[in-house]
Order: structure tokens, then C-alpha cells, then sequence
């Protein structure tokens, strides 16, 4: 029998959400390295003994900070018998969604930044960027596959490649300029990938 009282378990889940919110602005902000368990509990108004046991360790936090950042950052590829109904314009999307007129330093991809930040190819973090990375790719790769493109693979991994590049090129110059130019480079590989791709009827 759970005897832990209703308002109990609001404060509780309220301290996590606060905790993951601070998470992700200092990370992203100022970096995994650069943040403290002491600074995060200030900011998320907690104390340490209520942050260590919603997580055990900071590993165990990046890892959730991740894993909350990718539900909002993939992009919506859809299911194969869903057409898109405009392929090109998902695929050109990504590169909208990067920092434009922004005040306040750019950081680029979170998890670029995740990778670098925790170089050990077998941490849990920096596991899951790769695996971010690959599922990244896999979904621009199944947009194209749904327009027909025939070697949808490599233009998924074209893309890809530019929004990274964009990415830490943007945060190195701390330039919002770069993504309006890898949207006008995206636009070359798709339309000639578009231009070589199967007509509809050949693809039911």
C-alpha cells in the first residue's frame, strides 16, 4: 500500500521538473562541466538531500537533461504510409529552427556540446548524442524515402552533416548568419536529389 500523501507527491514531482528546468538552462547556458550540483539546487530551489534522490549522480541528470531535449528536437519524419505533405519543406525545416537574431550567445547543438563536454565514447551521455545523432540522420534519410528520393541514406547524412556544421560554426562565431547560409546549401541537395526521384505512380 502506497502511504505517501497526494500533496506529497506533487512537491515531489514539482522539485524534479525544477530541477531538470534548471538543468537544462545552466547546461545549455554555461555548460555540463561548468555547473555544479551545488548551483543546481540553488537554482532549482532544492536542497542537495531532494536532488540526489530524484538523481543519484550528475551522470545520471545529464542523462535525463538529454533525454528531455529529444523529445522536441527530432525531426517529424512520420509514418511510411503517411506521406509528407511537403518533403522538401521538412527537410529544409531543421535549418529554421537554428538561433536567428538572438541577443544572448550561441551554444549550438545541446548535443554536440553533451559530446564534447564528456569525451568518453562509453559514458551513458555521450552514448545517447550518438544515438541522437544516428536517429537525426535516419528521420531526414525517411522523409526523403517518402518523396521518392532513391539514395535517401546519403542525403539524410548530407544534412545532417550541414546542421551540425552550422551548428558549432554558428556557436564558434557566435553568429546567427550561418544558418540562413546551410538553408540555401540544403536547398541544392535536395531539389537535385527531388529532381532525380521515382514519380509517384512508380512508388506504390
Amino acid at each position: 500500500m502506497n502511504d505517501i500523501h497526494p500533496s506529497r507527491r506533487r512537491r515531489e514531482r514539482g522539485s524534479r521538473e525544477r530541477i531538470l528546468a534548471a538543468a537544462t538552462d545552466l547546461f545549455t547556458t554555461q555548460g555540463i562541466n561548468a555547473t555544479g550540483m551545488e548551483q543546481l539546487s540553488t537554482v532549482a530551489e532544492v536542497s542537495k538531500r531532494t536532488l540526489y534522490t530524484h538523481f543519484r549522480s550528475k551522470d545520471e541528470l545529464v542523462l535525463a537533461y538529454l533525454q528531455a531535449l529529444q523529445r522536441d528536437a527530432l525531426p517529424v519524419s512520420g509514418a511510411p504510409d503517411e506521406p509528407l505533405l511537403d518533403p522538401r519543406e521538412q527537410l529544409l525545416s531543421i535549418f529554421d529552427a537554428m538561433p536567428r537574431d538572438t541577443t544572448v550567445p550561441i551554444r549550438g547543438c545541446q548535443f554536440l556540446n553533451a559530446s564534447v563536454e564528456v569525451p568518453d565514447p562509453e559514458h551513458s551521455a555521450h552514448q545517447f548524442a550518438a544515438a541522437y545523432k544516428r536517429e537525426f540522420a535516419r528521420r531526414l534519410a525517411n522523409i526523403a524515402r517518402q518523396a521518392g528520393i532513391s539514395d535517401a541514406e546519403t542525403l539524410g547524412e548530407q544534412l545532417a552533416l550541414l546542421y551540425d556544421g552550422v551548428a558549432a560554426r554558428g556557436t564558434a562565431l557566435n553568429s546567427s548568419d550561418t544558418s540562413a547560409c546551410a538553408r540555401s546549401i540544403a536547398e541544392v541537395l535536395v531539389d537535385a536529389a527531388l529532381a532525380g526521384a521515382r514519380p509517384e505512380s512508380s512508388r506504390t
